[in-house]
């Protein structure tokens, strides 16, 4: 069906209480990258909160598969396949809440839509980087929800970037804990370079990340040193280099972290490498297929 037609009712516990478990892919020339890894992390997702789908996890995924197919030969009918690509994404949520439903408990349901990914956003940020700033809004604790779940109850991410917005025009927030180890900025997971090593928060501070995990996979392979332990803000102020991994654009690198510059204020070697891996990896160069489909006729010398 057209985008516009797709609709929540006013009445659902997914629009009530914000109570949906969610998973974002992308396509990569038209096709879902690594569907199995998000299609675990959706039913672990799934399974954390309590949510039983109308459709398995992996029916799910092989449904969003066939939409992503469909949705790319429409978008790309007059333009190249490669400066095109999809976000696409899967959510559930409990169906109506009984007390908007004269006491009649919910179904829960599902549903999948596409949009073409909005380079523009971030196609300069491949050569530029990105702006941090650390906030008040705090990450939610453990206590009230797991932090392995993919969920989209994240009025604190709102919050998180609106303050960090007001300090710096276009700044991304990074999210700590109460007791200050860092977490994720609403959009991404975050990495620190330190002598050459990269350094990710453990599972117990951030959510697993799919790209993250892919990044890791590529930077083992080119030799670059991982480990995992909590970071404070001391520590991305003191990096050589900041790494930020999702879905939609794979990789991109913090140059600023509040006001100040991070290494030299300018992508660094370890995300150079990596950004490189990944286009490798997946056959297309990531920051030119942004800035073509962003309009931007030079890309990010790499």
């Amino acid at each position: 069906m057209p985008r516009r037609d797709l609709a929540v009712p006013v009445g659902d516990a997914g629009f009530v209480l914000g109570a949906t478990v969610t998973e974002q892919l992308r396509t990569i020339r038209g096709r879902l990258f690594l569907p199995t890894e998000h299609g675990e992390r959706l039913a672990a997702s799934l399974a954390a909160v309590g949510i039983e789908p109308p459709e398995s996890p992996t029916w799910l995924v092989e449904a969003a598969a066939e939409v992503a197919s469909h949705n790319h030969r429409l978008a790309t009918r007059a333009r190249a396949d490669a400066d095109v690509d999809l976000g696409v994404v899967i959510f559930v949520t409990p169906g109506g809440l009984p007390a908007q439903h004269e006491g009649a408990p919910g179904r829960p349901w599902a549903a999948i839509h596409s949009f073409p990914l909005a380079f523009r956003s971030w196609a300069a940020a491949y050569g530029q980087g990105v702006a941090l700033r650390t906030v008040s809004v705090r990450q939610v604790p453990e206590a009230c929800w797991p932090l392995h779940a993919k969920v989209r109850s994240r009025l604190h991410y709102f919050l998180a970037d609106r303050e960090a917005h007001a300090a710096e025009s276009g700044a991304r927030a990074v999210l700590a804990h109460a007791d200050g180890r860092i977490s994720e900025t609403s959009t991404a997971n975050v990495a620190i370079v330190r002598s050459g090593v990269v350094i990710t928060p453990p599972a117990a501070d951030a959510l697993p990340g799919i790209s993250l995990a892919f990044t890791r996979s590529l930077g083992e392979r080119a030799g670059i040193p991982w480990e995992s332990r909590s970071l404070t803000a001391d520590d991305l102020a003191t990096a050589d280099e900041i790494l930020l991994t999702s879905t939609p654009s794979c990789l991109l690198p913090c140059t600023r972290v509040d006001g100040r510059p991070v290494g030299g204020g300018s992508p660094g070697d370890v995300y150079r490498t990596l950004l490189e891996a990944w286009s490798r990896a997946v056959d297309l160069d990531i920051a030119r297929q942004a800035a073509l489909a962003a309009g931007i006729h030079t890309a990010p010398a790499r």
